[in-house]
């Protein structure tokens, strides 16, 4: 069909050679201007001002119902790729990543706007972060930094392992020398309460609220925050490599067809 083929080639990011089309264009402002009403949304001054309630609702209202058609052209289009083509096809498209950023983008929102439910409308507004995964198929940075994430997935689990055993031990050892012993503080009165100094701390955040306040306890306390370091250090490593092998990979294949078809 003429009309799914043309739909096609605006809605699909890899179906133009030519940048972003129109209709996308279109969509990523939408997206960007429903961020905005959800920042005014939350600020009571401009709630308050007469007529503006209505009508970011109504904006809103209308926002939800592009995404819905949007969704459904989609996934109408869809079958135009041979990966998709048929009801199984669109079903498994259905199923992609993408797609389902998609539905969670309009769908609980719209439940609601048409049933109810129950549900304040204002508790839905954090589905509203799904549609930053619209904006981001069209950026190769989101696939760039997606891969490397993939490609270094062992690594940052294995790092992350190590931050929480650091961080359970860190806690064990301030509740025991703060919270059993030395002056007794409140907030290192049990394991879970320590905790949270020792997050605080291997992160290097430093909050200040909580810290201990004997000789021992401060001297365990520096050795922990000097470790925090590395606890910040190694996965950021993992990563900058992981990216860094990535972008070369990606050169390479684009260098690859350009020395063959020489």
């Amino acid at each position: 069909m003429a009309l799914q083929d043309s739909l096609y080639r605006q809605l699909a990011p890899d179906a133009r050679d030519s940048g972003i089309s129109a209709l996308n264009l279109c969509v990523i402002g939408l997206v960007l201007f429903s961020f905005l009403l959800l920042a005014l949304e939350t600020e009571p001054t401009i709630m308050a001002l007469p007529g503006w309630a209505a009508t970011i609702g109504t904006l809103n209202v209308a926002i939800v119902l592009v995404f819905a058609v949007e969704y459904i052209a989609r996934v109408w289009v869809a079958g135009v790729n041979p990966e998709y083509k048929g009801l199984g096809g669109r079903l498994r498209y259905m199923r992609s990543t993408y797609a389902i950023a998609d539905l969670l983008a309009f769908l609980p929102e719209l439940i609601v706007m048409l049933f109810g439910l129950g549900i304040p409308i204002t508790a839905l507004r954090v589905f509203r972060l799904f549609r930053l995964i619209k904006i981001a198929r069209f950026v190769p940075a989101f696939a760039i930094f997606g891969a490397a994430i993939q490609r270094s997935g062992g690594q940052l689990l294995t790092a992350l392992a190590i931050a929480l055993a650091l961080v359970y031990i860190s806690a064990v050892a301030l509740y025991f020398i703060e919270g059993l012993g030395g002056q007794q503080q409140e907030d290192f009165s049990s394991i879970p309460r320590a905790i949270w100094w020792a997050v605080a701390t291997l992160t290097t955040v430093g909050y200040g609220d909580v810290y201990p306040v004997t000789a021992l306890g401060r001297f365990f306390a520096s050795i922990i925050a000097l470790a925090g370091i590395g606890v910040v250090a190694l996965p950021a490593g993992v990563f900058a490599s992981a990216f860094t092998d990535e972008l070369r990979d990606r050169d390479e294949k684009r260098r690859t067809p350009d020395k063959e078809s020489d």
